[in-house]
């Protein structure tokens, strides 16, 4: 799998020849600003929840692309009155099989609203479980226990997309133990840095996940890895 970070929580997964992009801010994103979304190739786009950092690119890219917006009954619901072509809806605990794999729409604790107001629905995050590996994304949240389900319920993990900013979601110290509920060895941290209120200290944030045993890869925007 080919992993490509765009900023913020931001990202893609190459999977089975397939493009699967992740909660799409970029044009707003400051630190992001020499990315061009026109050249993002994108057959699906998943959204964790409706908060405009992280859908705020998702139509654009959709209309670009042809792909499909995967996401909750209400955001799917609400893209499709926006006019996205493709949409597929879900609902926590349920999973769907595409062609690049397996995707679970799973717990997350946060809020959710969209841009205009309209409510999102409840947070989630996704399991996705494929021929070429398997990997968490939380989305946006506090560290909760249902993360211990994840190793209890899907395929072994060859690693974790977690946000590390605190603040709105858990800091460097929570998603440690995040990492530790969902049996993941490897970490993709992301949502941090971009604001003010959710800045990092990398070299503590790399030490407190060495000190357990597990490998946090705090990438640069535009840069892909092999994972």
């Amino acid at each position: 799998m080919e992993f490509t970070y765009y900023g913020h929580s931001c990202f893609s997964v190459e999977i089975n020849g397939k493009n699967i992009l992740f909660d799409p801010f970029i044009k707003n994103n400051e630190l992001a600003k020499n990315i061009d979304i026109q050249s993002i190739k994108a057959d699906y786009i998943l959204i964790s929840h409706g908060h405009f950092d992280h859908i705020a690119d998702a139509l654009d890219i959709a209309n670009n692309t042809g792909a499909t917006i995967v996401s909750n009954f209400e955001i799917a619901e609400w893209y499709t009155k926006q006019g996205a072509k493709s949409t597929h809806m879900m609902n926590h605990g349920g999973k769907w099989t595409f062609d690049f794999g397996t995707v679970k729409f799973v717990n997350a604790i946060h809020s959710s609203a969209l841009p205009d107001g309209s409510f999102g629905g409840n947070p989630g995050g996704f399991v996705i479980e494929s021929s070429e590996g398997n990997f968490y994304y939380a989305g946006d949240t506090a560290l909760h226990m249902d993360m211990k389900l994840i190793p209890m319920t899907s395929k072994a993990l060859d690693f974790a997309v977690l946000p590390i900013g605190d603040n709105f979601t858990m800091g460097i110290e929570d998603s440690v133990i995040a990492a530790e509920f969902c049996s993941a060895k490897k970490v993709i941290g992301v949502h941090y840095d971009t604001f003010g209120y959710i800045k990092i200290d990398k070299q503590k944030a790399l030490q407190s996940y060495t000190e357990k045993g597990i490998e946090l890869i705090l990438l640069e925007i535009g840069a892909s890895i092999n994972i």
